[in-house]
C-alpha cells in the first residue's frame, strides 16, 4: 500500500512539472542530445556499478580455511562476479521494495550463501550505506561552500548539510556518541519501530568493532566511497553536456547532490518526482525548465538501468526476501 501511495505521489508531481513545462520543447531537447555525450553519460552506469561491486567485495572479511559462521557452514570469499550480481539485484529490488529494503535483502542473501555470519552481513550493508550517505553529504558540503550565489535558502541547506555530515561522522567515529544516539532514538521511537531500531543499533555496534579494528581497510573503503560519489556527480554533469547546456562543473557539484538528497526522501517511487522537481528548481538560473526536466529523466535512468540489469538475478534473491520478511 505504501508503495502504491509513493507511486501516486510521483505521478502527481510529474504531472505538475510537465503541465508547467512545454512538453514539445522537452521532446525537442531530448531529440537534440549530443550523440557523443549521451552514450558516454549513460555508459557511466557500468564503471559505477563495477566499482560499487568491488567495494562490496573489499568490505567482506578475508576468511581463513575452516572458518565457519554461526550456522556451522564454512565461510567462503565473495567472488567479484557474485558481488556484481548482488549489487544489480539489490538495485532491482529497491525499485519495488520500500526504504531501500533491497540492500537489506542483500545482507541476508550473503548470509544464506555462507559468505559470512548474517549479523555481520547486515553490519557490512549498514556501513556501506553509511559511507554512501556521508560521501554524498561531503560532496554536497564541498559544492555549497564554494557555490557563488548563496541566498538564505542555500545558507540553510549549507548549515543543514554540514550538521548532518558532522552527525554522521560522530556516529561513525564515536562508539559512545552512537550509543547515546540509539538509546535516545529507542526511547522516542514508536513501539512498532523499536525492534527494528534495536536491530540497527546492534548492527551499528558490530560494524564499529569490525571496521575500527583495521584502520587501513577503513581508509580504503572510505576513499573508494568518496571517489564513487565523485563519479555519480560527474555522470550528472555529463548528462548536462549531453543536453548541450553550459553549467559550470562547480555549480553542478553544488546542486546535483541536493537533488539526489531530495530523491532520497521516502515520499515518492524511487525518488521520481521529488528529484525532478528539485532539478527544475535548483537549475532554473542555469538552464531552461525543459532542459532541467530532461535532466530529471536522464537522472532517473541512473536507477532504472542497473535495476533492469538485475532482473535476471532476482530469482536468486527470493529466499532472502522471504526470510527477511519473516523476521
Amino acid at each position: 500500500m505504501k508503495r502504491l501511495i509513493s507511486l501516486v505521489v510521483s505521478l502527481v508531481i510529474l504531472v505538475l512539472i510537465y503541465w508547467k513545462v512545454d512538453f514539445a520543447e522537452l521532446v525537442q531537447v531530448l531529440r537534440n542530445c549530443d550523440r557523443f555525450w549521451l552514450p558516454v553519460s549513460l555508459g557511466m552506469v557500468i564503471p559505477i556499478t563495477l566499482i560499487t561491486s568491488w567495494r562490496l567485495q573489499q568490505l567482506m572479511p578475508r576468511p581463513k580455511r575452516g572458518d565457519r559462521n554461526l550456522g556451522g557452514a564454512e565461510i567462503s570469499p565473495l567472488p567479484f562476479g557474485e558481488a556484481n550480481r548482488l549489487i544489480l539485484a539489490a538495485s532491482a529490488l529497491n525499485m519495488v521494495l520500500p526504504s531501500k529494503m533491497g540492500d537489506i535483502a542483500k545482507a541476508y542473501f550473503m548470509g544464506d550463501r555462507g559468505h559470512l555470519d548474517r549479523s555481520l552481513s547486515l553490519s557490512l550493508v549498514v556501513f556501506e550505506k553509511a559511507c554512501d550517505m556521508l560521501s554524498l553529504l561531503l560532496w554536497c558540503a564541498f559544492g555549497l561552500l564554494l557555490y557563488p550565489q548563496k541566498d538564505g535558502l542555500f545558507w540553510f541547506f549549507t548549515v543543514s548539510i554540514l550538521g548532518g555530515l558532522a552527525m554522521g561522522l560522530l556516529l561513525l567515529g564515536s562508539a559512545q556518541f552512537a550509543q547515546a544516539f540509539f538509546n535516545l532514538g529507542r526511547n522516542v521511537a514508536p513501539n512498532k519501530m523499536k525492534p527494528k531500531f534495536e536491530k540497527l543499533h546492534k548492527a551499528w555496534g558490530e560494524m564499529h568493532r569490525y571496521f575500527w579494528s583495521d584502520k587501513t581497510q577503513l581508509a580504503k573503503i572510505t576513499l573508494t566511497s568518496v571517489f564513487l560519489w565523485f563519479l555519480h556527480l560527474l555522470q550528472i554533469w555529463f548528462f548536462i553536456l549531453a543536453l548541450k547546456e553550459a553549467v559550470p562543473a562547480l555549480i553542478n557539484f553544488a546542486l546535483s547532490p541536493l537533488a539526489i538528497l531530495a530523491g532520497l526522501l521516502p515520499l515518492t517511487f524511487a525518488g521520481v518526482g521529488t528529484r525532478d522537481a528539485a532539478l527544475v528548481l535548483f537549475y532554473q538560473p542555469y538552464m531552461p525548465e525543459a532542459a532541467a526536466a530532461a535532466l530529471g529523466l536522464l537522472c532517473t535512468s541512473r536507477y532504472f538501468l542497473p535495476a533492469i540489469g538485475g532482473l535476471p538475478f532476482l530469482n536468486q534473491y527470493l529466499s532472502a526476501v522471504k526470510t527477511m520478511k519473516a523476521l
